[in-house]
Order: structure tokens, then sequence, then C-alpha cells
């Protein structure tokens, strides 16, 4: 059946940006830094050989900044696709007076996804709907494109969701997967034609690969998390306490 085989994903988060910046009032808005483009940068190189047939993004300006600085590697690039669906968790509003309560809160807003009724942060995106968005854009991809290979830069929070997909496990495994700033996931997928012969399935999800970052392979410089890399604070593994702000 066409459209049926191995499909590759790779996936990418996308490069650094300053929620602190001059001018900016509104995260959705916010570009990427010098140092976000030369992480994409170091993704376009370490991806040149390969041809995507497509490239997807969330349509937010960091993940379409990073996807066309990738796709500028490619001597035929594919035109590159919006997905709304594909966006970062919605956490509704956060107030906090510096970078390291807004760290603090957003550090461990991971760990109890799996948990029936859990929420993106106060009054934010509930898990499992945010799960079903995610995925059910990913299956669209899958079954209505196609592709062999492709690009999708979205978010961490999106790419946790994902990984925890392709891995079987859910929510409740997604905050074990770290994703730094401009990584790149290798996900393929095997695509067979469904029981009754008329469209496709899933057969599995292999992971391959898992938050590379090609700007530092072996992570020698990388030993925060990413988000206390984002919001430039260590909090050296002890788990930060709302009351300390």
């Amino acid at each position: 059946m066409d459209g049926a085989g191995r499909r590759r994903i790779y996936l990418m988060r996308h490069g650094h940006v300053d929620y602190f910046a001059p001018g900016i009032t509104d995260p959705r808005s916010v570009p990427l830094t010098e140092e976000g483009r030369r992480q994409a940068e170091a993704a376009r190189d370490a991806l040149h050989n390969i041809e995507f047939d497509i490239a997807v993004c969330s349509g937010l300006p960091r993940t379409v900044e990073t996807a066309q600085t990738v796709l500028s590697g490619q001597e035929k690039p594919p035109a590159l696709i919006v997905r709304e669906g594909l966006e970062e968790l919605k956490s509704g509003w956060l107030t906090a007076s510096s970078r390291e309560e807004l760290a603090a809160r957003l550090a461990y807003s991971f760990d109890a996804a799996g948990v029936p009724g859990a929420a993106f942060l106060p009054d934010g995106e509930l898990f499992a709907d945010a799960e079903a968005r995610i995925i059910a854009a990913l299956e669209a991809l899958v079954f209505n494109d196609k592709w062999r290979t492709a690009l999708i830069v979205a978010h961490e929070g999106v790419n946790r969701i994902a990984l925890g997909w392709s891995c079987g496990g859910g929510l409740a495994t997604i905050s074990s997967f770290e994703q730094d700033l401009g990584c790149i996931n290798l996900i393929d997928i095997d695509v067979t034609p469904d029981e009754a012969g008329e469209g496709l399935q899933i057969e599995r999800t292999l992971i391959k690969a898992l938050n590379v970052t090609p700007y530092d392979f072996l992570k020698h410089g990388l030993s925060r998390t990413s988000l206390e890399h984002l919001f430039d604070v260590d909090f050296g593994g002890v788990r930060p306490k709302q009351q300390d702000f």
C-alpha cells in the first residue's frame, strides 16, 4: 500500500531564546538569540547530508527560525509546513519577578504529568489534552503525508510527549526525557496496512537517538538542565522551593 514502510523523523527542539530580552512582551514571539542561532547552525551542519522530504514546525518564531537555518544547508530543501498542533504546552499566566523564580516554578513542571487531571503550571493546559493534540498532529503527518524522512522542529514539552508516545510509556515517562536546546532526536516509525486493508497503521516506533546536541556532542558544557541553561541559573540538583523567592 502506498505510504507503508519505515518513516524517519528528525525531531528537534528550537535553539536558545531569552524571554527577558528588552522589548519582549509576548513570549510566543521571542526570537533565537545569537547562541540559539549557533545551535541551529550546528544542527544544519550535522544534517546537511540528510534529504528531507518534508519539514514541519509549530509556527512560533523560534521554531521557524531554527527550521529555516537547518534547511539552509539542504541542496533542495522542502517547503516549511506549519502544524499548530505542535505548539508548546499552554501554561496560563505565571507571574515571576526574576529568572530564578520563573525557573524554580518551571523546573519540575513535568514530574506529575501522568497524574490524572495534572496541568502544565497553574491554570495551564492539561497534560492529557496536550498529549491528545500532539499525538494527533504526529499521526496526521504519518497517515496523511507521503514521505520517508521528515524534519520536525518543536518545543521541549512537545518533544517529551512525542518521546513518551514513541517508547510506549506515555505521560508517566516524559519527565525523564531531557531536551537540550537545539537538540536532535531520531525516531523511526514502521507503517503497515491496517487489518481492513483500507488505510495505514503504526506497527512500531523505535527511538534511534535521543537529545543529541551537535554543538556539544559529549555535553561537556551542558551540566545544567536545559531549563537552568535557558534561564541562566544553576540549582545544583537541589529542588528549588517556592518559598525561597
